[in-house]
């Protein structure tokens, strides 16, 4: 009887802390909700975020509003997202360049300790370009002019995605190549443009105009799959099974905000883009829509994400735990 009565204790109380979860979020959003975001204003980041802050303003019946926190590849904006209420009220934008700014310590902030992941916007995939003279018309071809020949790639930045997934392509295709770095995509093409650097990986927004006009040779696309935008360009991972690289960007919330919120955020979020609009605004910039996700899916990307770059970064002797040693 005893334990009759402590399990039916234990009942009503699980229901009552529910209903109370339930009725501290039938409110929200009661008031503005804001999203850090760690590029300025204008940036490709900061244009998507601010069309997804519109159409969650519309679905809350509130104003969704971007902050520019820019500087240090997203420090400022992490630091400021990590230390806010956990009240659902201020938001975080993370990007794959945040993971790895984080584990080359430019970004100090514990991105899976003290955020919370809310929900997946989008995910990307780069084109790997050539100068338009390259005698290599595929990946393929490349692999073998690599190990007949010197070449050389440019990046956007030491600790970049695309630096870092220029080396994971070396070590998955078993060749060497010299590493120029740049500070930023820009100037890197105009180098690989000119042929004072063979190749590199870059984004599809900047490269699809640059090979259109033939000023860039297109490889192939990184993701698994090959783009809807670009039917006719093949794959890395179709000479190089397994080769998977991508951008992606996402919302998080600070660490403790309460389930609920966090689950009614994700829920919202993903409505969002997964609208027909939004999904061909996306398309249109070579992206995708990131299909509906749960904040432990989103969770378990950037701790994958976190490790695989991770072991790169330590093997070419960057980041924090290296110079530990």
């Amino acid at each position: 009887m005893k334990a009759l009565f402590l399990m039916m204790f234990l009942a009503s109380v699980g229901v009552a802390n529910m209903a109370a979860a339930q009725q501290k979020t039938s409110g929200y959003p009661s008031r503005p909700v804001r999203i850090l975001v760690g590029t300025p204003a204008g940036s490709g980041s900061d244009l998507m975020t601010r069309a997804v802050a519109q159409k969650l303003s519309e679905r809350f019946g509130q104003s969704v509003v971007v902050d520019n926190r820019a500087g240090a590849t997203g420090a400022i904006s992490l630091q400021l997202g990590a230390q806010a209420a956990p009240d659902g009220y201020t938001l975080v934008a993370l990007s794959a360049q945040n993971v790895t700014a984080m584990l080359l310590g430019t970004v100090t902030t514990n991105i899976s300790k003290e955020l919370a992941p809310a929900g997946m916007i989008l995910s990307q995939p780069y084109l790997m370009v050539t100068t338009p003279s390259l005698p290599a018309a595929s990946v393929k071809e490349l692999i073998a002019l690599a190990k007949s020949k010197p070449l050389a790639y440019a990046s956007s930045g030491v600790g970049s995605v695309v630096h870092l997934g220029m080396e994971l392509f070396k070590s998955m295709a078993g060749v060497e190549m010299t590493h120029i770095p740049y500070k930023g995509s820009g100037l890197s093409m105009i180098d690989v443009m000119g042929g004072r650097v063979q190749l590199a990986i870059t984004n599809t927004l900047t490269a699809s105009p640059l090979v259109r006009s033939g000023k860039l040779k297109a490889l192939a696309i990184t993701s698994p799959q090959r783009a809807q935008a670009m039917p006719d360009v093949p794959t890395v991972a179709e000479t190089v099974p397994g080769y998977d690289l991508r951008s992606w960007y996402g919302l998080l919330a600070p660490n403790g905000t309460p389930t609920a919120l966090v689950m009614t955020l994700n829920r919202e979020v993903s409505a969002v883009v997964n609208a027909t609009e939004m999904k061909e605004r996306l398309a249109a910039d070579g992206a995708e829509a990131a299909p509906p996700n749960t904040p432990a899916q989103f969770r378990d990307l950037i701790l994958a994400e976190t490790q695989r770059w991770g072991k790169i970064i330590n093997t070419l002797g960057l980041g924090k735990k290296s110079e530990a040693k």
